[in-house]
C-alpha cells in the first residue's frame, strides 16, 4: 500500500473540514436539485432524491472521510446518503462531473450506492435498509477468517468495518441477528455510526427508543458513544442555568424538538419561556441572544460538530472493540425544511435553492466545480489530497483482486458408480474427498470454507467439518471428545478451522456468504464459500440471498433436501417454488442434478464458474433421496449446459418425457413404458431450466442484434417433430419447465407440486401430487390423444 501522507495541521484542520462539509451539502443538494428541475425530465417520472437525508449525514462523512477513515476502512454508506458519498468521491478525483449530472438516470450516479453500478470506489451496496449494515458485521468476521488463514494480501492492515445508518434503519430485524452472530464470534473492528435525527419515512422516532438500544448494544460486547450535544452547547451547560437549560432539552419530546426547529428561534423562545419563565438564570442565556443564534445554539448537536465527531472517532480508533455512535443529528440541517417531520422527501423550491445558491456563494453555471464558493479552495484542495483515505488500494482503487485457486480437471470422489445414494450424500462424500485430497486439490480445499445456519450435519457437511475444523478466533475443546463420549463430530474450534457455524438466521447466512464471496476484493483474500442450508428455508433469507448477488458476490449455495420429496416431513419443510427463485434470480447460476455424476460435474464447474470475471455465484439444489448410481459417460459442457438426453429421440418423434432432480427415477420408469409403444420418444434429463431459459433469451438477443445464433435447448429439441409433446415433471413448480413450449412451438405439459405439501410416504405424496410414474404416463396418453 502506498505511503500515508502526513495532514498539515497548521492549516486548522477543523477549518477545512467545515469548508468541505459545506461544499459536500451544496454538491449533494445540487445533484439532486439537477436530477428533479435542471435536467429534462424525458419520461415525466417521479426522479426523488433525499436532500434532508443527506444534511443530516454530511458532518458524519465528512468527519469520516477527511479524517478518520484510512484506506484500508471499508464502508457501507446509508442509502439515502448516495449522493454525499458521489460528492466525496469527486473531491477525491474518484468520481467525474458527466456522472452525476446524471443523478438516478441510465448511465449516472446510481440513487442508492452499488458496487455493480458505481464502480470500484463503492465497498458495500445499499439500498435494502438494515442489510448493509448487518453485512459489515460479517466481513469484519470474513477479515479475521482471512488473517487468521494467511489468505489476506501480504502487507495490508487490519480495517475497521463501518456502517453509517439512518437511525430508522435499527428498526430492521437482520441487524439483531447479526448483532448476536457478531456477538457469538467475537467481531472486532465494527463500527455503527447511526445518524439519529429521530425521523423516519412517515414519523418522527418514539421518545425512548435508543435508551433501549444502548443497554442492548452494551449486552452485546459493544462501546457505546452518545454524541448528544455540540460543544457550544455543552459550553452554556457549564453556566448558571444550564443545567435546567440541559434537563429541559433532555425532556423534549422528538416531535417538539423538530417542529420547533423546523420553526425557528421565535418558536424556541416561547416554547422555552412558556416552562422556564421565571428561571433568571436561563434567560440570563436565552435573552441575550437573537432569534437566530438561539436557534443555532437549541439546535447544536454533536452529530454537526466536527470538533465532537474528530474527537470521538479518535478515541474509538484506539481500541479495536466494536463501536456504536449515536450520533445526533437533525435532518434537513442547513435546508429550509429542516426538522419538518414531511422533509424525507423534500426538497427545495426553484426559489429556495437560489437563496441557497447565494449562501454558499456558487456562481450559475459554476454549480459543478470542486472549490467553487469556498474561502480557501486551495488550501482546502491540498488538503484533501493529503487526507488518509485518499490513497489507493491498488491500481484498481478499492478493490484489491486475487488471483484464482487452481480447479483440477476432475474432483478427487468416492467410488459412485453402482451405489444407492442421494445427491445430498454425494455432495458430502465429494466435499470430504476434497478435505482430504493432495496436491493441486490441496490448494483447492485451503480456499474453501464452508458455513451453515445450524444445520451442517443434516446437510451432510459433517465429513468435511471433522476432517477441516471449525473456524473460531479462539480454541475451545470439543466436551465430548475430551470426557471420550461417543459421538461422529468433531467439535471443537480454533483459528484453523475452516467451517463457519451459524445460528438458525438464514439471512445471516446468506449475509456471511456475500462477505465471504467478496474477499478477494476487499481483502485480496480469494475464498471459495459454501454454504448449505434446507432448501425450503432459502425463501425465509431470500432479502439477504438478493442483497449478496446484488453486490456480485461469489459463493456456492447448497440447499438441501428439497421438494415434496421429503415426504414425512411436512408441508411447511416441502418448498415447491425454489426453482423459479432459481431462474429468476440475477447474478446466481443455478442447477439441481438427479445423480451424482452430474453433481462432480456441477461441483468442479461452480467452483471455477464463481471465480471467473464473467461468473457469478452457483446454487445446486439437491435432494435426500436415494436412487441406484448409473455407469455412465456424459458430456459435461451439456450437463453444465442444463440438459442431456438420457435416451435421444429418434428424428421426428412425436413426444419426449423430461425430468429434473430426484423424480429420475419415476420418469424413467415412466418412458421404458412409454417405449413399448413409442420406441421413437426420448428422455432429457434437465440439469438446469436456469442455464437453458438463459441461454435461449441470450440466443434470442443475439438474433435479434447480430445474426444466426443458436441456444443449447433449440438443438436439443430439435429431433422432435414441430407439433410433439413434452412430459416434463420436477419435484418443483411445474411454471419452471412452462416455458419450454415457445422454445420450438411444441407443446408442454408440465407437472410438479404447485400447492402446500403434507406429510405423508413417499408413493401417496407423489401420487397425490402428480408426478409418480402413473401420472407422468396419463400425461403422455393425455398429449397422444390431443395430437
Amino acid at each position: 500500500m502506498n505511503e500515508i501522507r502526513p495532514i498539515t495541521q497548521s492549516l486548522g484542520k477543523l477549518d477545512m473540514l467545515a469548508q468541505i462539509e459545506r461544499k459536500l451539502l451544496w454538491l449533494a443538494s445540487w445533484m439532486i436539485h439537477h436530477a428533479n428541475h435542471v435536467r429534462p425530465n424525458v419520461d415525466g417520472m417521479k426522479i426523488g432524491g433525499h436532500q434532508a437525508s443527506c444534511a443530516s449525514v454530511a458532518s458524519i462523512m465528512t468527519a469520516l472521510y477527511f479524517d478518520a477513515l484510512r484506506p484500508q476502512d471499508r464502508v457501507a454508506v446509508k442509502p439515502h446518503a448516495g449522493p454525499v458519498l458521489h460528492a466525496i468521491n469527486y473531491l477525491l478525483g474518484r468520481q467525474n462531473v458527466e456522472t452525476m449530472r446524471d443523478f438516478r438516470q441510465f448511465g449516472g450516479a446510481q440513487a442508492y450506492p452499488s458496487r455493480a453500478k458505481d464502480g470500484a470506489e463503492i465497498d458495500f451496496s445499499t439500498g435494502s435498509v438494515g442489510l448493509g449494515i448487518a453485512l459489515t458485521s460479517f466481513s469484519a468476521l470474513v477479515q479475521d477468517y482471512v488473517r487468521a488463514h494467511e489468505l489476506a494480501r501480504p502487507g495490508l492492515p487490519r480495517g475497521r468495518n463501518i456502517a453509517i445508518a439512518g437511525d430508522a434503519e435499527l428498526d430492521e430485524g437482520n441487524i439483531y441477528e447479526a448483532l448476536l452472530e457478531g456477538w457469538k464470534h467475537d467481531v472486532r473492528d465494527v463500527w455503527w455510526v447511526v445518524d439519529y435525527n429521530r425521523q423516519s419515512l412517515d414519523s418522527v422516532v418514539p421518545d425512548r427508543l435508543f435508551g433501549r438500544f444502548e443497554g442492548l448494544f452494551r449486552d452485546m460486547g459493544w462501546r457505546v458513544v452518545t454524541l448528544k450535544y455540540g460543544r457550544q452547547l455543552q459550553e452554556v451547560f457549564a453556566r448558571p442555568g444550564g443545567c435546567s437549560l440541559r434537563g429541559w432539552i433532555d425532556e423534549c419530546p422528538n416531535s417538539t424538538y423538530s417542529a420547533l426547529t423546523f420553526q425557528g428561534g421565535a418558536a424556541w423562545r416561547e416554547a422555552l419561556l412558556h416552562d422556564m419563565r421565571r428561571s433568571r438564570t436561563v434567560r440570563s442565556i436565552i435573552d441575550p441572544l437573537a432569534d437566530e443564534a438561539l436557534a443555532a445554539l437549541m439546535t447544536n448537536l454533536a452529530g454537526h460538530d466536527l470538533g465532537a465527531l474528530t474527537e470521538a472517532f479518535s478515541a474509538a480508533a484506539q481500541t479495536d472493540q466494536p463501536t456504536l455512535f449515536l450520533s445526533y443529528t437533525i435532518k434537513g440541517k442547513g435546508l429550509p425544511f429542516a426538522g419538518h417531520k414531511d422533509n424525507h422527501a423534500g426538497m427545495m423550491t426553484l426559489e429556495q435553492m437560489e437563496a441557497f445558491r447565494a449562501t454558499h456563494n456558487v456562481r450559475p453555471r459554476h454549480e459543478w466545480r470542486k472549490f467553487e464558493g469556498l474561502d480557501r479552495p486551495g488550501d482546502v484542495a491540498r488538503f484533501v489530497q493529503a487526507v488518509p483515505y485518499a490513497v489507493s488500494l491498488s491500481p484498481l482503487g478499492r478493490r484489491l483482486g486475487a488471483a484464482a485457486v487452481p480447479v483440477p480437471a476432475a474432483l478427487p470422489q468416492p467410488r459412485i458408480t453402482g451405489r444407492r445414494m442421494s445427491t445430498q450424500t454425494g455432495f458430502g462424500e465429494i466435499l470430504a474427498e476434497i478435505g482430504r485430497a493432495q496436491g493441486e486439490s490441496a490448494a483447492l480445499s485451503h480456499h474453501i470454507v464452508t458455513a451453515s445456519p445450524d444445520v451442517a450435519v443434516s446437510t451432510n457437511l459433517g465429513p468435511w467439518i471433522n476432517r477441516r475444523g471449525v473456524f473460531d478466533r479462539h480454541v475451545r475443546e470439543d466436551v465430548f471428545r475430551d470426557g471420550k463420549l461417543a459421538s461422529a463430530q468433531r467439535w471443537g474450534t480454533n483459528p484453523a478451522g475452516q467451517h463457519i457455524e451459524l445460528g438458525i438466521a438464514e439471512q445471516n447466512l446468506f449475509l456471511l456468504l456475500g462477505a465471504a464471496g467478496l474477499a478477494h476484493d476487499l481483502y485480496g483474500a480469494r475464498l471459495l464459500p459454501v454454504g448449505t442450508v434446507y432448501d425450503p428455508f432459502v425463501n425465509r433469507g431470500h432479502d439477504a440471498l438478493f442483497y449478496a448477488c446484488y453486490q456480485d458476490a461469489r459463493f456456492l449455495l447448497i440447499s438441501t433436501p428439497s421438494g415434496i420429496t421429503l415426504s414425512h416431513e411436512g408441508g411447511q419443510h416441502q418448498a415447491t417454488n425454489t426453482p423459479l427463485l432459481a431462474i429468476v434470480q440475477d447474478r446466481l447460476a443455478s442447477f439441481e442434478p438427479a445423480y451424482c455424476d452430474e453433481l462432480a460435474i456441477l461441483l468442479r464447474h461452480a467452483f471455477e464458474h464463481m471465480q471467473k470475471p464473467e461468473g457469478s455465484a452457483v446454487w445446486l439444489r439437491l435432494s435426500n433421496l436415494v436412487l441406484p448410481q448409473p455407469d455412465r459417460a456424459l458430456d459435461a459442457v451439456q450437463v453444465i449446459a442444463g440438459a442431456h438426453w438420457v435416451h435421444e429421440p429418434a428424428p421426428g418423434a412425436s413426444i419426449a418425457i423430461a425430468y429434473q432432480g430426484a423424480l429420475a427415477g419415476e420418469a424413467e420408469k415412466a418412458f421404458l413404458l412409454l417405449r413399448e409403444d413409442m420406441p421413437e420418444a426420448g428422455l432429457l434429463a434437465i440439469t438446469s431450466p436456469d442455464r437453458l431459459y438463459a441461454g435461449w433469451r441470450q440466443a434470442q438477443r443475439t438474433r435479434r442484434l447480430s445474426g444466426a445464433a443458436t441456444s443449447h435447448i433449440e438443438t436439443l429439441l430439435a429431433p422432435l417433430a414441430p407439433g410433439a409433446a413434452v412430459i416434463s415433471v420436477l419435484d418443483g413448480h411445474p411454471a419452471a419447465h412452462a416455458w419450454l413450449g415457445a422454445v420450438r412451438g411444441q407443446r408442454i405439459m408440465a407437472l410438479g407440486p404447485d400447492r402446500f405439501g403434507q406429510s405423508g410416504d413417499l408413493a401417496s405424496l407423489y401420487q397425490e401430487y402428480e408426478i409418480d410414474c402413473a401420472a407422468i404416463l396419463d400425461a403422455c396418453a393425455e398429449a397422444l390423444v390431443g395430437r
